[in-house]
This record gives structure tokens, C-alpha cells and sequence, in this order.
């Protein structure tokens, strides 16, 4: 009863390999598994970050024609402050040369 049979060692020698297979692969998924929640963590993170560039783009273009409007209605303001200032100045040259 106390001897080991070498057919049982066999058995024990096979099993171990197996079972180092096993650790390694169950440590692989769960390296696997992990990463892969890190993944989607990140993806998650840069998707909300996404709206809110998203978001903040829209709110610049706004503001951007909103600014646009306001240098395009000043600049015809100062047209025609440029062309009443001009048209005084043609009357006033107008009328001293008649003056002469």
C-alpha cells in the first residue's frame, strides 16, 4: 500500500501541466478582462469629453456670427459716417472755391 505505482505519477505529471495551462490561461482573462473595462472606462470618459467639445464648437460658431454680424454693421456704419464726413468736406471745399 505504501508504494507509488509509476502509472499514478503519470497521472500527477500530466495533471500538473494541465493545470499550470489553466492558471495561465484564467490569469490571461483576466488580464483580458480587466484591459477591456479599462478600455471601455476611457472610451466612455473621451465620449463625454467629445459632447462637450461638440457642444462648445457650436456655441463658439455661434458667437463667432453673432461677432461677424456686429463688425459687419459697424463697418457700414462707419461707411457712411466716411461718406457723410467726405460729402461734407466736397460741399465745404465746393463752397470756398465758389467763395473765391
Amino acid at each position: 500500500m505504501g508504494t507509488i505505482r509509476p502509472n499514478s505519477m503519470t497521472m500527477i505529471d500530466r495533471a500538473a501541466p494541465d493545470d499550470a495551462e489553466a492558471d495561465r490561461l484564467e490569469r490571461q482573462w483576466f488580464g483580458a478582462h480587466r484591459a477591456a473595462a479599462e478600455a471601455h472606462s476611457e472610451c466612455e470618459v473621451l465620449r463625454e469629453v467629445m459632447a462637450q467639445v461638440a457642444e462648445s464648437w457650436r456655441d463658439a460658431r455661434v458667437r463667432l456670427a453673432e461677432l461677424e454680424a456686429l463688425r459687419d454693421a459697424l463697418g457700414d456704419e462707419l461707411g457712411k459716417l466716411d461718406a457723410h464726413a467726405r460729402g461734407g468736406a466736397l460741399r465745404a471745399q465746393s463752397m470756398a472755391m465758389t467763395a473765391a
